[in-house]
């Protein structure tokens, strides 16, 4: 995604990645997402720096350094994997530490909930972990972790802040931030021909209390997809449904709306809840060699749980709880990339443009 260039170093291999494609559209798709000058173009694009060391000790331990950086977003991510036996899981020590403004929940929902601005509340999430990679077998893979996680609640202006701006609280703790041991069970399956595909994954994490105030919570999501070919068009759906139960902060709740989820809302302004059900389909059709054309239904809800996030932010910031998105678009592939733009118009005859970019070349 966008463009790259990797440099050797020695035994050690550095790609640097500049990515246009989401971010970058979503600032041409929407106004301003924020009142504090934070919609500008710039503000939304993304650089990345990986550093890659394949031998790192003498024994093929891999070593992985990732920075990702914007105007308002960060992520660094470390990554170091020791060899084992192919029969045996794969471990990968990650350290990690994020931070990005929280739309999903907090947003405001502006112009007929075709978008969402700022709601004052970011998140700066910190975690150590292990990830435990099963031997994968023909259709089935699946991933074990356990990691130590701490969420702190900051403004715009990168100070610490317990309630929002409606007066209430933003943790679960009722503190500044939150903590939190979280074991997390990923199993995935996917099956291919040349005419049709289909996959599903589900996630579990369950969090446990090792001191008082860690949070405890079941947190469940299932995500299937199927795609078959129909003639020369190609036809995609998907479902994904989640459910969180016992202890949760707003900023866990499930968001619905936006951009891969329910075209034609803003990130999260269908609703957020302690549940959700969204459905996806697109059919694909060839207009010439490289341009094809898309027609795309969506549909979500909160299933009626927003009123059980603490806080009630969907119903304070007037959410439906459920939309559909309808709208079509065309694909143009050239040797200088992907481009992509889709047309979406939601229940409140609110229309969106979406414009997208991939594999830029280099």
């Amino acid at each position: 995604m966008g463009a790259q260039k990797s440099i050797h170093a020695g035994k050690a291999k550095i790609d640097v990645n500049v990515d246009f494609t989401q971010k970058l559209c979503a600032s041409m798709m929407f106004p301003p997402l924020r009142d504090t000058g934070r919609g500008s173009p710039l503000s939304l694009v993304i650089g990345s720096l990986c550093i890659k060391h394949p031998n790192l000790f003498g024994g093929s331990e891999k070593l992985d350094l990732t920075l990702d950086k914007g105007l308002y977003d960060s992520n660094i991510l470390v990554a170091y994997r020791r060899p084992g036996p192919q029969w045996l899981s794969q471990k990968c020590f990650v350290i990690q530490h994020s931070l990005s403004p929280e739309i999903g929940v907090h947003g405001t929902p502006l112009d007929n909930f075709s978008r969402s601005g700022s709601g004052g509340v970011n998140l700066s999430r910190f975690s150590v972990g292990l990830d435990l990679n099963e031997p994968a077998s023909s259709k089935w893979s699946s991933t074990s972790s356990v990691k130590i996680e701490h969420v702190r609640t900051l403004n715009d202006g990168g100070r610490s802040m317990t309630r929002d701006l409606d007066g209430f609280p933003v943790t679960c703790s009722g503190n500044a931030h939150d903590s939190m041991l979280v074991l997390k069970q990923e199993s995935r399956y996917a099956k291919a021909d040349d005419h049709s595909f289909s996959c599903f994954s589900i996630q579990i994490e369950q969090g446990i209390p090792v001191w008082s105030k860690w949070l405890i919570f079941n947190r469940f999501k299932f995500m299937a997809s199927n795609g078959v070919k129909l003639g020369p068009a190609f036809l995609l759906t998907s479902l994904t449904v989640g459910s969180i139960v016992g202890d949760m902060a707003p900023y866990q709740a499930f968001a619905v709306g936006g951009l891969g989820s329910v075209r034609g809302y803003g990130e999260g302004a269908v609703g957020s809840g302690r549940s959700c059900l969204v459905a996806n389909t697109e059919v694909t059709f060839p207009l010439s060699n490289m341009l094809d054309g898309s027609l795309f239904l969506d549909c979500g809800t909160d299933l009626r749980s927003g009123r059980h996030v603490p806080g009630n932010p969907a119903l304070r910031q007037g959410k439906p709880g459920c939309g559909v998105g309808a709208g079509y678009g065309i694909r143009f592939k050239s040797p200088f990339g992907h481009f992509q733009i889709d047309y979406a118009i939601n229940a409140f005859q609110q229309k969106t443009v979406y414009f997208g970019i991939t594999n830029l070349a280099s």
